[in-house]
């Protein structure tokens, strides 16, 4: 296939026979691949840098385009599921397990190289690595390159279109995860789980969700199930307060406190808003961030690791204003988003942003005001390389209530190839396997509409509309 750069050396380079395939190491059977060559390769771009990559290349039928996959949370593995689905519809594919191995942070310790090859830099060798595998392989270069991720994958994609602007003609960044966050949801942890008699009782979920449902479903003109517009909607969980004794269908006085922090934005004295809050609709998944006993280690480690590198360090003493700004002071210089992507967008880049309203993992805030920067800051009119669509109902990356399943990699390569930007996404829900509704996503600001006959389970009875 060619010499590599002296800082790449392939480990593996082999025929992968059509059929299923199971990457060693893994338990996960990939099923229906098409007939493969399977390239391992090892990536130094510093002298502490050990970055794991592979690269699959169609041995029949490519589409002549790369589409690079990004990672979650901490990375440290392959993202091989999201690399068969690339692969099953023709594509040259690659991803990195981000320069180390296991979901913790702890690599980051006495190594700020392998942070930063975690941050942005793993992403963009492996890019650079996969684009000459793929000439040397074919004997041609990509005839388009995307990028797809959500979570860390989507936090990657924005670092990617900011500081390679040119590298991808087009980029999905779903439910963007800057590490940033981490200090939100440990403070949203802290309020709810730091003092026992604040702890929400994951068996209450369902009847607070309920409550929800009865003051924000209707709100939209529609009654079913889904908050189509949650920024609208405001919860008083007073009405949900014990009158005797606590029971499970109320709260008790210092519960609902816990629940108006929940759905509340952190602000500081001065009411000026921090951070977004978790919105409303998300309460049956409360518990990733306030189901105790301990915050989710994905949130804690960027302090144990990054900001204190003390693994013993006591989440119960976090305090928002001094940690948020020790992170900051690390982060910015490696994973800050930077809204500023007009040279993307002159490079003829196409940006599709999405978030599930009912994220509970990462606040849906984030994203709208990301976006909104983009359009404030970027020299390129907007609509015309950067859309948001926002997901009714949809948790984060998948799942909930509302429909979250939809084909970007479509809809962006017809905007990219065919100039044809997207007015809207179906999206669907499966109930044990059966697609029981469909629904637009709208891009934002934008909510679907109910036309007013027949069925709220079919898109196409649905418009998008301006009005909020």
């Amino acid at each position: 296939m060619g010499a590599t750069a002296p800082t790449s050396v392939v480990t593996l380079a082999k025929l992968v026979s059509e059929g299923d395939f199971t990457p060693a190491g893994t338990a996960d059977t990939l099923h229906d691949l098409p007939s493969f060559c399977r390239v391992a390769a090892t990536l130094k771009p510093s002298s502490d840098s050990d970055i794991r990559i592979e690269v699959w290349l169609p041995a029949a039928h490519w589409n002549g385009k790369f589409l690079a996959v990004g990672s979650g949370g901490w990375g440290g593995s392959l993202a091989y599921a999201a690399m068969a689905d690339a692969l099953r519809r023709g594509y040259a594919t690659s991803a990195t397990d981000d320069g180390h191995t296991g979901p913790s942070a702890s690599f980051v310790v006495g190594h700020p190289e392998k942070f930063i090859d975690f941050a942005y830099r793993a992403e963009h060798e492996m890019t650079t690595e996969a684009k000459s595998l793929i000439l040397a392989f074919y004997g041609r270069a990509p005839r388009y390159s995307f990028w797809s991720g959500c979570s860390g994958g989507g936090r990657e994609a924005l670092l990617q279109a900011s500081r390679y602007p040119e590298e991808f003609d087009g980029i999905i960044a779903g439910d963007p995860a800057n590490i940033r966050r981490n200090a939100w949801a440990l403070e949203r942890a802290v309020e709810t789980l730091k003092t026992p008699g604040d702890y929400i009782p994951p068996q209450k979920y369902p009847m607070i969700h309920r409550a929800v449902l009865e003051a924000c479903d209707a709100d939209d003109g529609l009654k079913d199930g889904l908050i189509e517009d949650p920024e609208s909607c405001q919860v008083d969980f007073k009405k949900l307060q014990c009158e005797n004794a606590d029971g499970p269908n109320c709260l008790t006085a210092r519960q609902v406190h816990t629940a108006q922090a929940l759905t509340s934005p952190v602000t500081t004295a001065t009411g000026q808003i921090l951070v977004p809050r978790v919105e409303p609709g998300t309460e049956l998944r409360w518990g990733r961030l306030a189901g105790g006993p301990e915050p989710a280690d994905l949130f804690v480690d960027e302090f144990r690791y990054v900001v204190y590198k003390d693994p013993e360090w006591d989440w119960r003493t976090f305090n928002l204003a001094r940690d948020s700004a020790r992170a900051h002071a690390i982060d910015r210089n490696v994973d800050e988003l930077n809204p500023d992507l007009t040279t993307f967008a002159r490079h003829g880049g196409k940006l599709l942003l999405y978030h599930g309203w009912a994220d509970q993992q990462v606040a849906p805030g984030f994203t709208v005001d990301f976006y909104k920067a983009v359009l404030d800051v970027s020299a390129v009119a907007g609509q015309a390389w950067v859309r948001l669509f926002m997901a009714p109902g949809m948790a984060h990356c998948s799942g909930g209530e509302g429909p979250d399943t939809f084909d970007a990699l479509t809809v962006l390569e017809r905007w990219v190839e065919q100039s044809e930007a997207p007015k809207l996404i179906i999206a669907s829900h499966k109930t044990a396997g059966k697609v029981d509704r469909t629904r637009p996503l709208c891009p934002y600001p934008e909510i679907a509409r109910y036309k007013g006959t027949g069925s709220i389970d079919e898109a196409s009875d649905f418009t998008c509309s301006s009005s909020r």
